[in-house]
């Protein structure tokens, strides 16, 4: 029995893949750098089908984000499980630098960080050994000296797993498969027939990105080169192939014996990548002790067939997903919260840096409860945003909102409407705003912004805002959406059935990477900053948006 995996098996922003097997499930984590909360744990048994079974990060007191940029905070963590203990490995790079966590339980509760003391450079990952030790791995500058940027090298040292701590002699054992390489990165070890391999990144993680491999009888080296290398990349396909970045991998081995790699890439639309690095599959085999990738082929497919049993996490009593009550949705699908019956968020839903304790709030019956915050999305503060991750080049985000709601049930009134003339001037009105948002980072956003007696549409480029459309009208209810087809996007509300455009067809192309640059993709939520308010603390401001329903529909 057999099933097919399409790529991407993780579609949207799952960068920088990890994976391990314990029996017949399969673990997941990925980068989240400043959104909170960090890793999530994806779970599978067939490779195929995937749930959210948690976050690895889900306490402040593990992930402190205070003014991170968006492309700071977690980078690539490694996941792995020995004697009935799971392991993620990562690197805060904003705080505390590398650090493991611990849980004998995937679901959770993880541990609290323990720091690592002397682990330098980033992209850390664990290997036990048959005899019981435990070796870290990573990449830092090149101890001798950069001689260009990117000149870097993969490094080996004992880990007393026990204490914690790294022992013992390091040393650097590999920088590269091709010569003048740059950023050899993300390495794993593994062994098998008696080798120790390293399969690494190398090229930088855009359209250079490449997976290489090298081995050796030693763990300590040295290693030999591949002369294949590399084993896996789309850069000699050129500039117009529709999957290009590939990088990143990591093997897992199933019960049967087949070898399989997670990788990360992207789905640019005209050269324009919005979703950010994506989590893809491929098949590995071995020839002469070194592993191949898509045999025959050599570079990733649509398709690829797994020799594993079906297993649907919607439809085994025993998922997560069944036994918590469908409370999290399945990555890459369609979905519909109506927060009046939700009494807890899913896992899916994301954060930027550190939110406050009482930033919202789900009362049953009526919605969730939106404070007005103080920082702005431009800031590298909390504001008050709650998303899911794009997942698809085409879809459309609703949001049904009461506007007229405040804390301690209060009342707005209308608005006056500014005057003609004033509503044709680019900048955005000063008010308290709340609607939806389609976040790429603090400098490149779009937002659909609505207060009582108006509505705007913003799109932010390199920390400018720009308004792109405007209406006036007297709303207490009202259902605001956010359509995006590949580069552009639809702004506007609805209101009994009938649509009214704020702005249609905005160019998104710098809510890309490679306009705005970093290592995330967008996200898309609800949002509401309080105007006017930027030097009180969050706690003084009581003002609240009610939500009463978000959804996100494949289109």
């Amino acid at each position: 029995m057999s099933v097919i995996a399409h790529n991407p098996i993780m579609p949207g922003f799952y960068p920088d893949p990890s994976i391990c097997a314990v029996g017949g499930d399969y673990y997941m984590v990925n980068s989240t750098f400043s959104y909170f909360p960090g890793l999530p744990v994806m779970h599978s048994r067939d490779l195929v089908h995937w749930e959210q079974i948690g976050n690895v990060m889900n306490r402040k007191s593990q992930l402190p984000l205070v003014g991170t940029g968006h492309s700071e905070g977690l980078f690539a963590p490694t996941i792995r499980w020995h004697e009935g203990v799971f392991y993620v490995i990562c690197t805060n790079v904003s705080y505390g630098g590398t650090y493991i966590v611990t849980a004998e339980d995937p679901e959770g509760p993880w541990s609290e960080p323990y720091y690592l003391e002397g682990a330098d450079g980033i992209d850390p990952s664990l290997f036990f050994d048959g005899d019981g030790k435990c070796y870290y791995l990573g990449t830092h500058p090149n101890p001798a000296g950069c001689r260009y940027d990117g000149d870097w090298y993969i490094w080996i040292q004992e880990l007393d797993i026990g204490e914690m701590k790294l022992v013992g002699e390091k040393r650097d054992v590999w920088n590269g498969a091709m010569k003048n390489i740059i950023w050899p990165e993300g390495p794993h070890l593994y062994k098998k027939a008696g080798y120790y391999y390293i399969v690494h990144a190398e090229g930088g993680t855009g359209p250079n990105h490449a997976v290489a491999v090298c081995r050796s009888r030693d763990v300590w080296g040295p290693y030999e080169n591949n002369f294949c290398n590399p084993i896996l990349t789309h850069r000699h396909l050129g500039k117009e192939y529709p999957v290009k970045y590939v990088g990143h991998g990591d093997l897992i081995e199933t019960p049967a014996g087949e070898w399989y790699m997670v990788m990360l890439a992207v789905r640019p639309r005209e050269g324009y990548t919005t979703m950010g690095r994506e989590t893809f599959l491929a098949k590995v085999v071995w020839e002469e002790d070194w592993p191949v990738v898509n045999p025959g082929i050599g570079m990733l497919t649509q398709e690829v067939e797994i020799n594993l049993p079906r297993w649907d996490p919607w439809k085994k009593v025993g998922s997560f997903t069944c036994r918590s009550g469908f409370r999290n949705c399945v990555p890459g699908s369609s979905r519909d919260y109506d927060f009046r019956k939700i009494r807890r968020l899913g896992d899916e839903f994301l954060f930027l840096r550190n939110p406050g304790e009482d930033m919202y709030r789900l009362a049953a019956g009526e919605g969730l409860y939106l404070k007005y915050g103080t920082a702005t999305l431009k800031e590298s503060g909390s504001p008050s945003y709650i998303g899911i991750r794009q997942q698809h080049h085409e879809f459309e985000a609703e949001a049904c909102m009461d506007i007229t709601v405040l804390a301690g049930g209060g009342k707005v009134g209308s608005m006056s409407v500014t005057a003609p003339g004033d509503a044709e001037k680019d900048e955005p009105l000063e008010r308290n705003r709340a609607g939806l948002v389609l976040v790429q980072s603090n400098e490149y956003n779009l937002r659909l912004e609505v207060s009582p007696g108006m509505a705007e549409a913003v799109l932010c480029e390199k920390g400018q805002d720009r308004m792109v459309g405007r209406i006036a009208g007297e709303w207490k209810e009202i259902t605001v959406f956010l359509r995006v087809n590949d580069l552009k996007a639809t702004l506007g509300l609805k209101e009994s059935g009938r649509e009214r455009i704020v702005a249609k067809d905005v160019d998104i192309r710098a809510l890309s990477t490679e306009v705005a640059g970093g290592f995330v993709g967008c996200t898309v939520g609800m949002y509401a900053v309080a105007d006017g308010k930027n030097g009180m603390a969050v706690e003084e401001v009581e003002e609240e948006i009610c939500f009463q329903s978000f959804s996100y529909t494949i289109i």
